[in-house]
């Protein structure tokens, strides 16, 4: 593990983080590490779209691209916004 740092966020975010850690029983520091390795950068989530089209057999398209880029807005719009 790297050496800690300071995160400047609002009280409302810092007090709904401690409530997740306390739910999930571990500390807000272990949490953002999980949320940092859990979750994919664009180039991640580009390079899992291109393998999982050529596992499919499907070219990936420009077409193809935007059909997976509106079905996660979709997603994220039920979800309420929150991050898919």
């Amino acid at each position: 593990m790297s050496k800690p740092t300071s995160i400047k966020t609002s009280e409302e975010v810092r007090d709904r983080l401690r409530i997740l850690a306390e739910e999930r029983g571990t500390t807000i520091t272990e949490l953002l590490e999980d949320l940092a390795t859990r979750e994919l950068t664009a180039a991640e989530r580009e390079q899992r779209a291109r393998e999982a089209a050529r596992e499919l057999g499907i070219e990936y398209t420009e077409q193809v691209q935007q059909a997976g880029q509106d079905a996660w807005a979709k997603i994220r719009a039920h979800q309420g916004g929150a991050a898919a």
